[in-house]
């Protein structure tokens, strides 16, 4: 059915007449005429009858115009739900623990009357790619290495230098250290079941454990973080790798402990995702918003950098790191160029 034609009957039904509603609409008398032929030939219905003051709903008309008014405003509702702005933005945070989930709730915090739809995708950086591609998200968070290929239009800034920390119990041997560095990891159980064996994430883990050598165990059945985290408090010899950002809950009774890692500290590099031409204006204010924190807390300068390390403790995660510190960020970053 022809929404312009449904939009010209109510029309002249609310003006009595096919001039005013005309008017109303900025078209000629002679293509209102033309659309209710239109719509009358269609439904095989009369709906008006003309008069001398004008136009007068028929009674095919009269139980025709409800159901239209409510056909336009459901056309109405369905421009909004796409409209840039007028819906809702869909952001891929990765996992609701880390770091991208606690700085686009910041960002809601500062913006609460933009409407956010947060969601987690279970995909590499090549299927997030992907999805922001298709339009199925807005924008997402990932470590783009530089072989990962982008197609037009889509674009990736880095906004994330995630520090690590070693989680681990009060009975481990390092639970009263201050700091760690990554070569006292070498030799102790450092357990991440399901860290994920695709793309830049094994990647990067693989590169990190080779560069200190530290071994991650990722076998065996994965129970949940809750369960880990009862583990690690009854082990003295068991620890795990979190990010500086990200959220865990524990009871008291477990006193466990987050470790900063320094001289380096590793950083996880991520990258906000999107598409070029997406217009939508909560995504330019999220853009804002992590530019703003990252010139806030210190970018890493890639021309400073030299075999795995910066040196400046700076970090743009939003935190910053001990003064004293290096930073290691995979090499791959290291070749990195501009995507922006």
């Amino acid at each position: 059915m022809d929404l312009e034609a449904v939009r010209t009957f109510v029309a002249v039904a609310e003006a009595g007449q096919f001039q005013e509603a005309a008017a109303d609409l900025s078209i000629t008398q002679q293509a209102v005429s033309k659309r209710i032929a239109g719509l009358e030939r269609d439904l095989r219905v009369r709906l008006f009858t003309r008069t001398a003051r004008g136009a007068r709903l028929t009674i095919d008309g009269q139980a025709f115009l409800p159901h239209a008014r409510e056909l336009l405003r459901v056309a109405e509702r369905a421009d909004a739900s796409v409209r840039p702005g007028r819906r809702a933005l869909r952001i891929d945070v990765v996992n609701r623990r880390i770091v991208t989930a606690g700085l686009v709730q910041d960002f809601y915090r500062l913006r609460p009357e933009i409407e956010l739809d947060v969601v987690t995708l279970d995909a590499d950086v090549e299927g997030a790619i992907a999805a922001v591609e298709a339009g199925t998200i807005d924008a997402t968070f990932h470590a783009v290495p530089p072989w990962q290929h982008l197609p037009e239009p889509i674009r990736a800034a880095r906004v994330i230098d995630e520090p690590h920390q070693l989680l681990i119990g009060p009975r481990h041997p390092l639970a009263d250290a201050r700091a760690v560095t990554p070569g006292q990891l070498a030799g102790h159980r450092i357990r991440m079941p399901g860290l994920d064996a695709r793309g830049e994430v094994a990647v990067y883990y693989d590169e990190l454990a080779a560069a200190f050598g530290i071994t991650i165990d990722v076998v065996g059945p994965v129970f949940g973080n809750e369960a880990l985290l009862a583990e690690i408090a009854g082990s003295a010899d068991l620890a795990t790798l979190v990010g500086e950002g990200s959220r865990y809950l524990w009871p008291d009774s477990y006193d466990l402990r987050r470790i900063p890692i320094r001289d380096p500290a590793p950083v996880y590099p991520m990258s906000l995702i999107w598409r070029d031409d997406n217009p939508h204006p909560a995504l330019i204010e999220l853009r804002r918003y992590l530019d703003s924190r990252r010139r806030d807390s210190g970018r890493l300068d890639s021309g400073r950098l030299d075999s795995g390390r910066l040196d400046s403790g700076r970090t743009g995660s939003g935190r910053t790191d001990a003064p004293e510190s290096d930073v290691w960020v995979p090499k791959w970053e290291q070749r990195a160029a501009p995507r922006s």
